[in-house]
């Protein structure tokens, strides 16, 4: 069989597409020139108009109709521009070419519809007028909002359609000559379209390869290799293209997930691992790429999550759940959904956790306040109302008796109304943290200690300990002195408390690298390490008996760490049973 040259072939093809893409291109390239050019012209006639839109206005204004026209005669000859201006009404007062008082109604022409729209108005039209194809702009002229008239500018567009002839003419000859160039040089790409069948075989084994961005020429003469070549090019296009989009959606779907809080687990109906998330796989203990694939028992070893995931596999519905990390001492709550695919076939389950624990811990903190607040209120009211039903059913002339048992009542009203003020003050503190309504000012470390040292020297006094203040005048930080100095008065108050008569407390500020340290000192009888965690809780009490038998109320050191807290700082206590303690207020140097 005698193979057609592809010459004859591909040439009328190169010509025909060279031609017609020549012929768009001129046609949308004089087209866009000649409305460019227009869309010039009549910028610059809306200029002409915005230079004497003032002196129309205020003749328009005053109704000077005569002045008008000469001034539109004037400036439209200096200007070599067509200046008309129009009332409302459509009655003409002035024009550069013709008597108004001859000139017809203009209410009608577009341009002067769509000034009186409050727009800017254009046309290009034939004028009955001067006998031309004029451009027209009209521009509304306005008083206190209120439209008074209208201005329109216009020329000729003969010498502008002259000139756009010429420039045709010039684009059409171009292109004639760009036609000759492009027909031969399609004759000779043509003519070198001759690439033997191993080039198709080596390309086809770079795509095989991946290279599917290498482009394969059409060179062979048989009309086969060459549709060969073409299909083969596009083929690896379109795959090229098809693995892009799925590896930006799943680069964009792995995001999404890694970035996700939430744990996220699919599954599939035979209850095989097809994805897991990052939270997730910190939540399970998961190792993410070596547990695809494999089965949820496989993976995790937890009985809840099996029976969870199996119940939305049943089911085949939404269902909500919760599960116990009891290693991890975590709580996750569970949300479970059918997984269906793109034609909404069931595949397998979908299950979303999210970690609870830090909610429930709050809660049960919730409920251990509410219980210790009521146990602490509840012991000196039941004290106070047992001595007062005491005195009521005795004998009030008993003046020893009434004395002592009107003494505990007084004692534990002190300790009830000191229970009430410490938990006011923490609200009012949480309550301005909250609202950024705690101010902080640059000042003096050493005068805060001081004052606080002074507050608590009667306290020390009566117990004969001495208080030491160690702190260099110039140490400075930015604090709030009064809530500064409530915090070192409680752990003042504390050392005192917990030190034996005849000891020492020593209150230090001193600083250290990036952050000052407030420091109190005590040789008392310590606190076990395993109690350093939670003595900054609220009523949180390591020797219970003995702290209430002190007056303590339980709030002292959570008060000093909201307070800590507020500047930007924190509290630390390190101390051992009979060796003393020392708490420490950390704060920021700047």
């Amino acid at each position: 069989m005698v193979r057609k040259r592809l010459l004859w072939q591909i040439f009328p093809s190169f010509l025909l597409i060279t031609l017609l893409s020549l012929a768009a291109v001129s046609w949308y390239g004089s087209t866009a020139y000649r409305q460019n050019y227009f869309d010039s012209i009549g910028s610059d006639l809306q200029a002409r108009g915005q230079l004497v839109l003032p002196q129309l206005r205020l003749l328009i204004e005053r109704g000077r109709r005569s002045e008008i026209d000469a001034l539109c005669k004037q400036l439209g000859q200096s200007s070599a521009t067509r200046i008309t201006v129009i009332l409302p009404t459509g009655l003409v007062l002035g024009d550069t070419e013709e008597d108004p008082s001859k000139m017809e109604n203009h209410g009608s022409r577009p341009e002067i519809r769509q000034a009186f729209e409050g727009r800017v108005g254009s046309s290009i039209r034939y004028s009955t007028t001067v006998k031309k194809r004029m451009m027209y702009v009209a521009l509304p002229v306005y008083r206190r909002n209120s439209m008074i008239g209208v201005v329109r500018t216009s020329i000729p567009v003969t010498s502008i359609e002259d000139t756009m002839a010429v420039i045709y003419r010039r684009i059409a000859l171009g292109g004639v000559i760009i036609a000759v160039l492009a027909a031969a040089l399609s004759l000779w790409f043509s003519r070198r379209i001759s690439r033997p069948l191993e080039e198709l075989k080596r390309g086809a084994e770079r795509f095989a390869a991946g290279e599917l961005d290498v482009k394969l020429p059409v060179d062979d003469k048989s009309e086969e290799l060459g549709s060969l070549a073409e299909t083969l090019n596009r083929m690896a296009a379109e795959l090229d293209d098809r693995i892009r989009t799925v590896v930006q959606q799943k680069n964009e779907q792995t995001a999404v997930l890694a970035s996700m809080v939430e744990g996220v687990v699919a599954v599939d109906s035979e209850q095989r691992l097809l994805n897991i998330n990052q939270a997730a796989a910190g939540m399970f203990n998961v190792d993410p790429g070596r547990a695809r694939n494999r089965h949820i028992s496989e993976v995790v070893d937890n009985r809840l999550l099996h029976e969870f995931i199996l119940k939305i596999l049943g089911g085949r519905q939404a269902v909500d759940g919760e599960i116990v990390l009891h290693e991890e001492q975590k709580i996750l709550q569970c949300q479970g959904t059918p997984l269906l695919d793109s034609q909404g076939n069931f595949i397998g389950a979908l299950a979303v956790f999210h970690d609870q624990t830090r909610l429930r811990k709050l809660e049960d903190l919730r409920r251990e306040f509410v219980s210790n607040v009521s146990h602490e209120l509840k012991t000196p009211i039941t004290t106070i109302k047992g001595f007062v039903e005491t005195l009521l059913d005795g004998d009030l002339n008993e003046a020893e008796d009434t004395r002592k048992f009107l003494g505990i009542i007084s004692r534990h009203s002190d300790r009830l109304n000191a229970i009430i003020e410490d938990l006011l003050s923490l609200s009012r503190i949480e309550r301005e943290e909250e609202s950024a309504g705690i101010e902080l000012e640059p000042g003096a470390v050493r005068e805060v200690l001081l004052c606080a040292m002074q507050g608590c020297e009667i306290k020390a006094r009566d117990k004969r300990i001495t208080l030491e203040l160690t702190c260099d005048s110039k140490l400075r930080a930015r604090i709030n002195p009064p809530l500064l100095e409530q915090a070192v008065v409680n752990l003042i108050d504390n050392a005192l408390k917990y030190s034996d008569p005849g000891g020492t407390v020593k209150i230090d500020g001193i600083q250290n690298g990036e952050e000052i340290r407030i420091q109190v000192l005590d040789r008392g009888c310590g606190i076990p390490p395993g109690h350093h965690e939670r003595i900054f809780e609220r009523f949180y009490r390591v020797d219970k008996a003995r702290s209430r038998n002190l007056g303590g109320t339980g709030l002292g050191l959570a008060i000093v760490k909201h307070i800590a807290v507020t500047h930007s700082g924190s509290v630390s206590v390190q101390s051992a049973p009979g060796e003393g303690s020392l708490f420490t207020i950390h704060l920021p140097l700047s």
